[in-house]
């Protein structure tokens, strides 16, 4: 039995949706600690109230996902002062930074206004695996 139009069989279609979901999962963390870094790159501090504004956000629900990267190890914050990333919160940072400047430099080689670059790879950087990476890298350094 396929699942999809282009013949592949179910479980491989399966595997397809498997991995965008977790992409998804992980999208908002990596969001919310490259920011952070960014904040405090910028102001000494990343506080709930300047997340709640650059995300467009509540501040409830700035203060929810702060507590999850908490409980996951990626920040440390105590109620009414500043937010900061761990060790490996700043690894991950810098993971995605680099991933987007990639996306973005890849998408301007091909011809992509930057501005357009910028906005589209926010999307893409979060679902776009390994290999394709790889090929983006190498693209680039022909």
């Amino acid at each position: 039995m396929t699942g999809g139009i282009d013949g592949t069989d179910a479980a491989t279609t399966a595997a397809r949706f498997a991995r965008v979901r977790k992409a998804n999962q992980s999208e908002l963390s990596e969001d919310y600690v490259e920011m952070i870094d960014d904040l405090i790159a910028e102001r000494g501090e990343a506080r709930a109230a300047d997340l709640a504004e650059r995300f467009g956000v509540s501040p409830g629900t700035v203060a929810r996902t702060v507590q999850r990267l908490a409980r996951d190890g990626l920040v440390s914050s105590e109620p009414y002062r500043a937010i900061f990333l761990t060790a490996e919160g700043k690894e991950l940072a810098e993971r995605v930074r680099a991933r987007h400047r990639l996306v973005v430099d890849f998408l301007k080689a091909i011809g992509v206004a930057p501005a357009s670059a910028e906005m589209d790879a926010e999307g893409i950087e979060h679902h776009v695996g390994k290999d394709t990476l790889d090929a983006f890298r190498r693209f680039l350094t022909r």
